[in-house]
């Protein structure tokens, strides 16, 4: 059977990796989870900080994940596109 953890386990196991220079295998082995487990928390927590770990430690709604990618997408995309107007200024002002 499977073993769920809490979201405060997992936050702490966490930073346990991140925040007190343990390694991953060092962590997972005083924690006694898998180490392969505790990489994916690390990664979730890295990109989504602890809303990847809502209620009682199950992955956010696959919408809200979905909601989260669009506007990192989104405000990238605002960046290139601002970076392409200033680009397209420069250019005009060489060519005169």
């Amino acid at each position: 059977m499977r073993r769920s953890y809490d979201k405060q386990f997992k936050i702490a196991a966490v930073k346990l990796v991140l925040d007190d220079d343990m390694s991953v295998a060092e962590a997972a082995v005083a924690l006694n989870i898998h180490y392969n487990s505790l990489y994916r928390w690390i990664n979730e927590y890295e990109e989504y900080g602890e809303s990847a770990f809502p209620g009682h430690g199950t992955a956010l709604y696959s919408c809200q994940y979905e909601i989260k990618k669009l506007r990192q997408e989104n405000e990238g995309l605002k960046k290139e596109l601002d970076m392409l107007k200033k680009y397209q200024a420069f250019l005009k002002r060489k060519n005169k």
